[in-house]
């Protein structure tokens, strides 16, 4: 019985650990984002650079390197594999940026600080590997929070459950968990005050 109960248990943490994993929660805040600040048209504009120049690269270097074996799993949960993760996100991310503010004349303030989460667990990486699954949740919570409080904090439990997942799965130490939510609080809080700048 016991068994059965940890069987499922393991069951549910894997689906929830899967479906909030970092790319599906960030498509699921800038639809929100979308819906909330921008006509149909402006939507696509904004969307389709970023599918095109962060979300399919990473999608397709994933695949690729779980098929290949250079990664063991779509988590990259080995923290010698993340090193390569990380540098081929940033450079997708530095390229959207560079063509953002030729194309619009502004920085993405959420790419900017999305670059910035990713250099803070690559730096983190080397010495403890940081659950990204935690920390990108904890980010889009605050994300989420510019939008609308209530989400924020619904999110925000949303990364408490993942954080909780990805112990369950032993896809990360509970050390790890809160090194990726303690470095993604640091630069929510720096991304929150900015936003509020930037608003006056």
């Amino acid at each position: 019985m016991e068994e059965k109960q940890s069987s499922l248990l393991h069951k549910i943490s894997k689906i929830i650990s899967d479906f909030f994993n970092p790319l599906v929660s960030l498509i699921i805040f800038f639809i929100s984002m979308s819906v909330n600040k921008y006509t149909w048209t402006e939507s696509l504009l904004y969307f389709i650079p970023v599918l095109l120049m962060i979300i399919v690269p990473v999608v397709i270097w994933l695949v690729w390197n779980v098929k290949t074996g250079r990664y063991t799993n779509m988590d990259v949960s080995n923290r010698i594999q993340r090193k390569t993760l990380y540098i081929f996100i940033a450079v997708c991310v530095v390229t959207y940026l560079i063509f953002n503010y030729v194309q619009n004349g502004y920085i993405d303030l959420v790419m900017l600080f999305i670059l910035i989460l990713l250099f803070a667990l690559q730096i983190s990486n080397f010495f403890i590997k940081s659950s990204m699954h935690t920390a990108f949740n904890v980010f889009v919570a605050a994300l989420f929070f510019t939008l609308d409080w209530k989400i924020g904090l619904l999110w925000l439990g949303i990364a408490i459950l993942v954080g909780i997942t990805r112990i369950i799965l032993k896809r990360h130490t509970v050390k790890e968990v809160f090194m990726g939510a303690g470095i993604a609080f640091m630069v929510s809080f720096i991304y929150l005050y900015c936003n509020i700048q930037f608003q006056h």
